[in-house]
């Protein structure tokens, strides 16, 4: 939980008004408002900076105007979420990649129960859909970012589905932040963690996406598509200020830079 006032920053760092009461209506705007103010990024692990699960990251995402990963960003909705009277409870989960399945606890998901129906809230992931998702129907969830769905998977998970191409899969387990530790542990320091293989940040739009992974700015917008090298340090900054609302001192030093993992976002 966070204190009334941190809630009120939190609104406006997100530019959204405060709900009336917890229900769906209200539990759209915000994972809408969210997504398009809090970008998906790593810059923390090319900083050297902690990467924070608790209570503190809500002051990253408010106070430093940054993003993170879903270690991050999803944690710190739920903080609001939960502020504002929501249910709200951790989904840990396992991403596919290339038709395989990392680790367990590899992703961080949110379930938000509101009267009675159970919703997946997902602001910390490359590609997911702009509005929660219903966990109680398998039938097609339409969606500005898609044809979502959800399937039941044999090994007791929910795997995520958009346009027929199965993203992560969550369970819905009993778990709590520290569980993810260990995990946190290995994306920081392993060879083969995407978040060190990988320096990114990303920020939907309402009709696309703007996208600097290390030194190359993407742009798409609607059906047109731009991508340009930007190799001055100062210009650099200015992007990720201009674009992404970040402003930085220094910046971030790519740690790996032989990896073959890539993270998708359109």
């Amino acid at each position: 939980m966070i204190d009334d006032a941190m809630v009120s920053a939190y609104l406006d760092r997100i530019a959204a008004e405060r709900p009336e009461r917890a229900d769906l209506e209200s539990l759209r705007e915000l994972n809408r408002r969210h997504l398009f103010a809090v970008p998906f990024e790593n810059l923390s692990y090319h900083l050297g900076e902690e990467i924070l699960m608790d209570e503190r990251v809500v002051a990253k995402v408010v106070h430093e105007r940054r993003g993170g990963g879903c270690y991050e960003v999803n944690p710190a909705l739920s903080f609001l979420l939960q502020s504002l009277g929501y249910e709200v409870s951790i989904m840990p989960g396992r991403v596919w990649i290339k038709g395989n399945l990392t680790a367990p606890l590899c992703h961080l998901a949110l379930k938000v129960r509101i009267d009675g129906g159970e919703w997946l809230v997902d602001v910390g992931f490359g590609r997911n859909s702009r509005y929660p998702l219903s966990l109680d129907t398998d039938a097609v969830q339409e969606d500005p970012n898609g044809a979502f769905r959800i399937e039941r998977a044999d090994d007791g998970g929910i795997d995520v589905v958009a346009n027929d191409t199965a993203l992560y899969r969550v369970y819905d387990v009993p778990c709590e932040l520290s569980d993810f530790a260990p995990t946190l542990w290995w994306y920081r320091t392993a060879p083969d963690s995407p978040f060190l293989q990988n320096l990114f940040c990303s920020l939907p739009t309402e009709t696309g996406r703007v996208t600097l992974k290390e030194d190359r700015f993407s742009r798409v917008e609607g059906d047109r598509r731009e991508s340009v090298t930007i190799t001055d340090e100062q210009e650099l900054l200015t992007a990720y200020d201009k674009w992404f609302g970040i402003k930085l001192d220094r910046l971030p030093v790519k740690v790996i830079t032989d990896g073959t993992v890539q993270i998708a976002f359109d």
